[in-house]
């Protein structure tokens, strides 16, 4: 028999409260589990970090995807504890933050995860060119050929003032447009398509380009789009 600051502690009751707190511990594992699952996860690249070099080094993308990126994503899921945005889709989460005063940096952070997982999609080694079949009809429906449709994109893309994306999305008309979006902002948080984006951030291409922004932009249309995705994209 133990004594104990509140009376007399049997071994029946040592036993019986440590099959207690034995149970306890599954349920306890299975919420950590849980948790774990229910956070955001950093997607895998769909192609290796050297796979597009060398029109973007491996260098760029070991900082950019492993330590922006990453860090987007780490920050979401901190910010995501104890909201009412828990459990729900990553584009439910920016719609639903977007142009809300009080929270900004949710929507920064998730906004941003989607975009880069986007742009990650819209490249591939040996891209860039022009699109064949369905979507170069829809490139010449929309912007007469190809060549208007590249200078447009580049324009939005080297215009684009300070951080931000350029995007070829389609429109509720079914047209093909280019747009720019400025920081994280991403035409799909306003129910637009999105077919392609490149990334103008200055840690998308600085560390190969300097600030030679053109550069890369010339370099991202002709030899990585991948119009693969973007045709996989396209509603009917």
């Amino acid at each position: 028999m133990l004594i104990t600051p509140n009376g007399l502690l049997t071994r029946r009751s040592v036993i019986s409260s440590a099959i207690v707190a034995s149970s306890m511990l599954p349920s306890v594992g299975v919420r950590r589990a849980f948790s774990q699952v229910a956070a955001f996860p950093l997607q895998s690249l769909p192609y290796p970090e050297d796979a597009l070099a060398p029109v973007i080094s491996a260098n760029t993308i070991g900082f950019h995807y492993g330590k922006h990126h990453r860090a987007y994503v780490d920050n979401l899921n901190k910010l995501l504890e104890g909201s009412d945005m828990v459990g729900k889709p990553l584009e439910e989460i920016v719609k639903a933050t977007r142009g809300d005063a009080t929270r900004v940096a949710l929507f920064n952070n998730a906004a941003q995860d989607w975009n880069h997982n986007f742009y990650w999609n819209s490249m591939r080694p040996g891209g860039g060119g022009a699109p064949s079949g369905a979507l170069a009809d829809r490139v010449k429906d929309s912007f007469g050929d190809y060549i208007k449709f590249r200078q447009e994109f580049f324009i939005a893309a080297t215009t684009q003032f300070g951080s931000g994306w350029a995007w070829l999305t389609q429109s509720a008309d079914k047209k093909l447009q280019v747009v720019k979006t400025a920081n994280a902002d991403t035409p799909m948080a306003q129910g637009t398509t999105c077919l392609l984006t490149c990334d103008v951030w200055e840690h998308a291409y600085y560390l190969d380009y300097q600030n030679r922004r053109a550069d890369y932009v010339n370099a991202w249309l002709d030899k990585l789009v991948n119009w693969e995705f973007a045709s996989k994209q396209l509603a009917s």
